[in-house]
């Protein structure tokens, strides 16, 4: 599949219509739902087509609103569309009535042209980093179908990675775009939460719950990130002999997979000679937070909020791995939540004020390679502890109210790891820069050059 720039260039050819991209798009989804994948909740072919059909006509009289005009993308089950159900990927909603208006971002992607090629499968309610749902199925990894995706935009990052579309539209509450994205050997951007609006979505979490994209290049980010937030951003990159970048071995570089570790300090000598200036540092906030304010207790305290009249009624419909999260924001007070909000804020002054003399914060996206399906899927147990695992580095950009890309860093002959370039709230544009420049250093060395 063509990134978005690629696309466009072959639509204002006419090298390909936008029917034509669809059509193949399709049969892309066709052939994998034959074989059994579960990549997608909804494909509104009728709708899709239609869509196609009327870009193809616009731009016969002249009329392409933007890059992404014509070009097939997916859409996590969460946004609301109009005439189509929203059910989170969840048998909560599943009889719930269609959807009388877009949610904000979709409202924008439509304008700006993007045809929806489908609603993408997802971890029910979006609350869990591997992907697994009992109810529509398990994306499997395209890498290795054994492997998880990764959550909770699992089918987001499969329909990318299996060629099905240009882009996928994803939320993050605690890395749900950026994980997925690592899994898949993808790019994802989670941006400062506030830049996109939230209208139209089932939520998890208002104090975390962000909109971003997964896509094959930084650039596509970047031209998705200018339609969903309404605004342009210089994002040209910069030159890497004059950033400054840190890197914290604090609680981030603790128990990292073998494979993670040496992909990491790989890209790390990459930079250092490529001229790039990469300076530890300490963060010993981060394993206060962890320890004592967890990012999950407020997640878990506003999602009970809305999920308690559900619970009430059909407990037994949910995940029962989702409940038991949820239900950890029932027993939460209303004195202990204020006090997590408050220590939330603490950190997101801590943060900032630790990486003011850095252009980006260095981590690993997720702290293991993706683990096998058949490890997690009847063990409660493991499941749990491979979901705080994957959870644990990409929720603290969360916490800090912070924006990151996710960047493929290992080797072909590697499973997947993810590279987070990472900054504080509104550092987006810097981010999106840094990341052009860093993801130009890896595609020029294959990820192949040794540490």
């Amino acid at each position: 599949m063509r990134t978005i720039r690629q696309s466009g260039k072959a639509l204002a050819t006419r090298t390909v219509s936008a029917g034509e991209l669809l059509d193949a798009s399709l049969e892309a989804i066709d052939a994998d739902f034959a074989r059994g994948g579960a990549a997608y909740t909804h494909v509104d072919r009728s709708a899709a087509r239609e869509a196609a059909a009327s870009s193809d006509a616009f731009r016969d009289r002249g009329y392409v609103p933007s890059a992404l005009a014509g070009v097939p993308i997916s859409v996590k089950d969460l946004f609301d569309i109009k005439d189509q159900v929203t059910t989170a990927g969840s048998r909560i909603l599943r009889d719930a009535a269609p959807a009388v208006r877009d949610a904000a971002a979709i409202a924008r992607l439509r304008e700006a042209g993007a045809v929806f090629a489908g609603r993408t499968n997802m971890s029910e309610f979006a609350f869990s980093g591997l992907g697994l749902n009992p109810h529509f199925g398990t994306p499997a990894n395209p890498i290795d179908p054994a492997l998880v995706a990764g959550g909770s935009s699992s089918g987001a990052a499969t329909s990318v990675a299996l060629g099905h579309v240009v882009a996928a539209l994803g939320t993050d509450t605690g890395g749900s775009v950026r994980i997925p994205a690592a899994f898949c050997g993808l790019v994802g951007f989670k941006p400062t939460a506030r830049r996109v609006p939230l209208d139209g979505i089932v939520p998890l979490s208002a104090s975390f719950d962000s909109i971003g994209p997964i896509a094959r290049s930084v650039d596509c980010c970047a031209l998705i990130d200018g339609v969903i937030s309404g605004q342009s951003l210089d994002t040209v990159p910069r030159a890497l002999a004059a950033l400054r970048f840190g890197v914290t071995s604090d609680y981030v570089s603790d128990d990292l997979d073998e494979t993670v570790s040496t992909a990491f300090n790989r890209t790390l000598g990459m930079l250092r000679r490529a001229g790039a200036s990469v300076e530890s540092f300490a963060f010993p906030e981060l394993h206060e937070v962890a320890g004592r304010f967890p990012l999950a207790g407020i997640t878990a305290a506003q999602a009970w909020a809305w999920h308690r009249e559900h619970v009430a009624r059909r407990a037994d419909s949910y995940d029962p791995r989702v409940l038991k999260r949820l239900r950890v924001g029932e027993a939460r007070s209303a004195a202990d939540y204020i006090h997590l909000l408050a220590a939330r804020e603490r950190f997101v002054r801590d943060a900032r004020a630790r990486l003011a003399r850095f252009d980006a914060w260095l981590m690993p996206t997720v702290a293991i390679v993706p683990p096998a399906i058949a490890e997690i899927e009847h063990d409660d147990g493991a499941f749990f502890a491979a979901n705080a695992k994957v959870l644990r580095n990409p929720s603290i950009v969360n916490f800090m109210d912070g924006c990151a890309v996710t960047l493929p860093c290992h080797r072909e002959d590697e499973l997947p790891v993810g590279l987070s370039i990472c900054g504080p709230a509104l550092a987006d544009a810097s981010i999106l820069a840094v990341a052009r420049s860093v993801e130009a250093l890896l595609q020029a060395s294959a990820f192949a050059v040794p540490a």
